[in-house]
């Protein structure tokens, strides 16, 4: 069985992937590894810090390990909050903080369109590739739902009548951008080129 560190504490996440993979693979956590310090996030893109957090793993602890960065991207706030989604209203923020902040920058758009972006960077023996899986979607007049995390109360995906936060984990993660990038990368392991 192939075993890989996913360079998170993040339990949503850990949870996702883990169901998304399935008994394919071993993944383990920072905290697996004993890495218990916060990787820094300093890239002025999605795709430099999930390069740069798996090569800080693969670096520090000489692990195969992948890492990922996602951002909302919403179209009428020029793609923002993008790479800044986790903090967007502020270093210490919350979710809920950053939620409130989008809809208030949203109540003079009639234009709501929005897309969710992962990129997985991945670092085998010294090499890296990258994966990116997108859903296109709406972001919603109000918070709908209590599941999920993040900004998924207000994300509504194209072709669905629920929030992220109203689906079952395990629809959400069939659809989800997440779930998009980490099938591409099972693929690209299971058929190495």
């Amino acid at each position: 069985m192939i075993q890989l560190v996913f360079a998170t504490n993040n339990k949503h996440k850990l949870a996702e992937i883990r169901d998304i993979t399935g008994k394919r693979f071993d993944i383990l956590s920072l905290s697996d590894i004993g890495c218990l310090e916060e990787i820094p996030e300093n890239e002025p893109t999605i795709e430099g810090n999930a390069s740069s957090k798996a090569w800080y793993v693969y670096n520090r602890y000489g692990r195969d390990c992948f890492a990922d960065d996602t951002g909302l991207e919403i179209e009428a706030l020029d793609g923002r909050p993008g790479v800044k989604s986790a903090r967007y209203a502020g270093e210490d923020c919350i979710s809920e903080n950053n939620i409130q902040k989008i809809l208030h920058e949203l109540e003079e758009h009639v234009n709501r369109k929005a897309r969710f972006k992962t990129v997985i960077s991945l670092v085998i023996n010294g090499k890296e590739t990258r994966f990116e899986g997108i859903v296109d979607g709406h972001i919603l007049l109000e918070k709908k739902g209590a599941g999920g995390f993040g900004y998924d109360p207000v994300f509504q995906p194209q072709g669905y009548a629920q929030s992220f936060a109203e689906m079952p984990p395990s629809e959400k993660n069939k659809i989800s951008h997440r779930s998009r990038a980490i099938v591409k990368l099972i693929d690209f392991l299971m058929h190495p080129e």
